[in-house]
């Protein structure tokens, strides 16, 4: 595989919020903006479910997920990597 095939799916850096399901973890995308008419910095969020076959990520970890064919009718994600591990308090 080339590395220009390899860029063409989208990857992105987010925390688990949810390991409750089996193979499956919801992770939190949050991004600032730049709001269209008054130009003010807002935070955006949003929430995917990602594909995680040996349930190796836990709640608060930092993982980055990529996009993938569709899995379920709400799972389009896979995860890819764990970027930090939680930590425990």
């Amino acid at each position: 595989m080339t590395e220009a095939n390899k860029s063409l799916k989208r990857t992105v850096i987010g925390k688990v919020v949810s390991d409750k399901r089996s193979k499956t973890v919801t992770v939190l995308i949050e991004r600032r903006v730049k709001h269209e008419l008054y130009g003010k910095i807002v935070g955006k969020s949003s929430k995917y479910h990602a594909h995680d076959e040996k349930g190796e990520y836990k709640l608060g970890d930092v993982i980055e997920i990529v996009e993938s064919r569709p899995i379920s009718k709400t799972k389009n994600w896979v995860a890819a990597r764990l970027v930090e591990k939680a930590i425990i308090v």
